[in-house]
């Protein structure tokens, strides 16, 4: 039905303007226990299989990346819809409109989008506002990752700035947080992923990190009398992680890795979307802006696996990049990663995206980490 619907409808409608249609109806569906019924229903089931990953528990590896639901409208839709955890974002501290339209496009024939979006965002306040709302109904089963960025006119030299003010207003409504500095629609953000600017950045945002986990009010004890924590128990961080781009040299890939291992970094989350148009049939490939889907998957992949075996599995990686399948599934997980997301599958596959690249072959306990 959904490919019936995406070839003679969806497809009609101009990219942005379906995406936004589609956001709406999400989270209009979301915020009613018939309408959660309604999309857990059109999803299908999907088998749980456990992950433990980063101090967080997992129903399976599968989950939504960043750019989707950038403030956060839709995660009780999304989690009806099967996904494990859902990465809201990029989210910038001050609200902006990102670039001009048209700043989206799809190239059917490559199974793949182009986005030139910018970071558009309602900024960190009302991404506040919304995942508190979240918070009141949910059952916590989904974590929710916090996609961070910088404001497109704070220059590189103040980016920390942005960085720590994203994080300090979400610090206690999100589950693990992303430092994306890979997109190639900020101007000069890929700066960052250098070695002139990557320390500093991510001791500065590890720094940060110790302050707000210091900053929250001590959980009760578990005698159930609210005793203060000891003071010489320091709360643990949640965890921080770092989005990186696919169109890196190898040698700048393992700096990244050191660098991000030599500042307590949890993870790497491999790959933004590329500027890379090879082997591409869509005439929309001409326009600028990040390529993302299946024209993406093998070089994902491929950072995956260099990433894995350079860091001897010591940095746990997310995959993304080209999922459509089960066996794109088992690619990344089998290249190293320890979870993954997708993106552009789900917005050509629909709501059945999940249950399907769950199931296709049998999916097995393979995927228990």
């Amino acid at each position: 039905m959904y490919p019936f619907l995406y070839r003679h409808l969806l497809s009609r409608i101009e990219a942005e303007a379906a995406h936004h249609r589609g956001l709406g109806l999400l989270a209009a569906l979301g915020s009613s226990r018939i309408g959660r019924e309604m999309l857990r229903a059109l999803a299908g089931g999907h088998p749980t299989q456990p992950v433990q990953a980063f101090g967080l528990r997992f129903a399976h590896p599968l989950g939504l990346a960043a750019g989707f639901d950038k403030d956060a409208r839709c995660l009780p839709a999304l989690q009806s819809l099967g996904f494990s955890f859902v990465e809201v974002g990029t989210v910038t501290p001050q609200p902006q409109p990102g670039n001009p339209a048209p700043r989206l496009f799809r190239l059917p024939q490559d199974k793949a989008l182009i986005n030139r979006l910018g970071f558009p965002s309602a900024g960190a306040e009302a991404v506040s506002a919304a995942l508190r709302r979240w918070q009141a109904v949910s059952d916590r089963q989904m974590p929710v990752f916090i996609s961070l960025g910088k404001n497109k006119t704070t220059p590189l030299t103040h980016a920390l700035d942005d960085y720590r003010a994203g994080l300090e207003t979400l610090y206690g409504l999100g589950d693990a947080f992303v430092i994306n500095i890979s997109s190639p629609n900020t101007p000069e953000l890929r700066q960052l992923q250098t070695r002139a600017y990557l320390t500093d950045l991510l001791r500065g945002m590890s720094e940060q990190m110790k302050r707000s986990a210091a900053s929250l009010t001590p959980a009760p004890s578990p005698t159930g009398r609210g005793e203060s924590m000891a003071a010489d128990v320091l709360p643990i961080p949640k965890p921080l992680l770092l989005k990186i781009a696919p169109d890196l040299e190898w040698a700048d890939v393992d700096d990244i890795a050191q660098t991000a291992l030599e500042q307590g970094i949890a993870g790497i989350i491999a790959t933004n979307t590329t500027l890379d148009r090879a082997r591409l049939r869509s005439p929309q490939q001409r326009e600028a802006g990040g390529l993302s889907g299946a024209p993406l998957r093998q070089r994902s992949t491929a950072i995956i696996r260099h990433l894995h075996q350079h860091t001897e599995g010591h940095l746990p990686i997310i995959g993304v990049g080209g999922i459509f399948s089960h066996a794109d599934l088992m690619d990344k997980l089998e290249a190293g990663a320890v979870l993954a997301q997708a993106y552009t599958g789900f917005i050509y596959r629909g709501p059945r995206f999940v249950h399907e690249v769950l199931t296709e072959n049998k999916f097995t306990s393979r995927l228990c980490t």
